[in-house]
């Protein structure tokens, strides 16, 4: 049976405005996760539209399919990153499509399970595992933090997680590696607290180090890099790009791509006229990233980091 609360959508309204959904429209959802972006995807493009759900955890596919079995043979779902677009579109013989939506981040029902290793939960039946396909062969959180070095373990925590004290931190994880591994997220959290990570900031630390440890595990940035990409070149002209970040890392990527497809030349500012010959691909369809109201944070805290980008595909790129 579907479970109906498996996630809550974050700026569905916006999204769903953002995508301009019609009747027969093809719309690839790169991240299905609880499938609730999707179904009203389904929705507003009845009665023959088309959605193709990707999403690497093979648990999201099978509750999605759950939950969006009434809508037939509409849906097509496919196991795989988003940053594999461009090939699930050949694969699945699509010439181009109208609208891709990426809502980044982990799902509710992934931070809602303890096994998954994603939340830090005190209880010691949370293992630091973090990998979203754990039938795959990817190092988990609990690996890198037994194999990095102090250097590779900062350069993490720095560069995922911007944590103030990563090197302290680093060394900290090194030197407890003489005692014992650290297997779960309480060894973890009761760690940074004794190395005194974060101190008297208002905001818990652990955020910062988990959210810098799933990224790595999952190669989340270079992944969005390539499926912003594969999305832009995979858009008819006139289709709509949306994507939903959660932290700055991803904010500034899906940011810069965006502008970047959209300037076109990337000839230094030296020369007098281009030379690179590159158009533009995209238009902006949001000057400013979008952000929840106040009543949506109310109702989903969890919604409260949420900022949204568009762009329009170009015809002439």
């Amino acid at each position: 049976m579907a479970t109906t609360s498996y996630h809550v959508p974050v700026l569905l309204e916006e999204s769903l405005e953002q995508l301009d959904l019609k009747p027969g429209a093809v719309i690839v959802d790169g991240t299905l996760g609880g499938a609730g972006h999707a179904q009203a995807i389904l929705e507003r493009t009845a009665p023959d539209g088309v959605l193709i759900g990707l999403d690497v955890d093979p648990d999201a596919i099978r509750e999605a399919g759950l939950r969006l079995g009434r809508f037939g043979d509409r849906v097509r779902l496919v196991q795989a990153s988003f940053r594999r677009l461009a090939d699930v579109a050949r694969e699945l013989e699509l010439v181009a499509v109208d609208g891709v939506l990426l809502d980044l981040g982990v799902s509710s029902h992934q931070l809602d399970r303890p096994e998954r290793g994603f939340r830090f939960s005190p209880g010691p039946e949370s293992p630091l595992d973090m990998r979203m396909d754990r039938a795959g062969e990817g190092i988990t959180a609990a690996g890198l933090l037994a194999s990095l070095s102090a250097e590779e373990l900062e350069r993490v925590f720095s560069k995922y997680g911007e944590l103030p004290g990563a090197r302290r931190l680093a060394r900290a994880i090194v030197e407890h590696r003489k005692l014992g591994p650290l297997a779960t997220a309480k060894d973890l959290i009761d760690l940074i607290q004794g190395a005194g990570i974060g101190r008297g900031r208002q905001h818990n630390p652990a955020t910062l180090v988990f959210q810098a440890l799933r990224i790595a595990v999952n190669d989340e940035l270079a992944a969005l890099e390539e499926g912003l990409a594969a999305a832009i070149r995979i858009l008819r002209p006139g289709g709509r790009l949306v994507v939903l970040t959660y932290h700055s890392l991803e904010d500034r990527i899906v940011k810069q791509t965006i502008r970047s497809a959209a300037k076109g030349c990337v000839c230094p500012p030296s020369f007098p006229v281009c030379r690179c010959g590159r158009k533009p691909s995209v238009r902006l369809a949001t000057r400013r990233a979008v952000e929840p109201t106040a009543a949506e944070v109310e109702g989903n805290p969890r919604a409260r980091s949420a900022r949204l980008r568009a762009a329009i595909r170009l015809e002439a790129a």
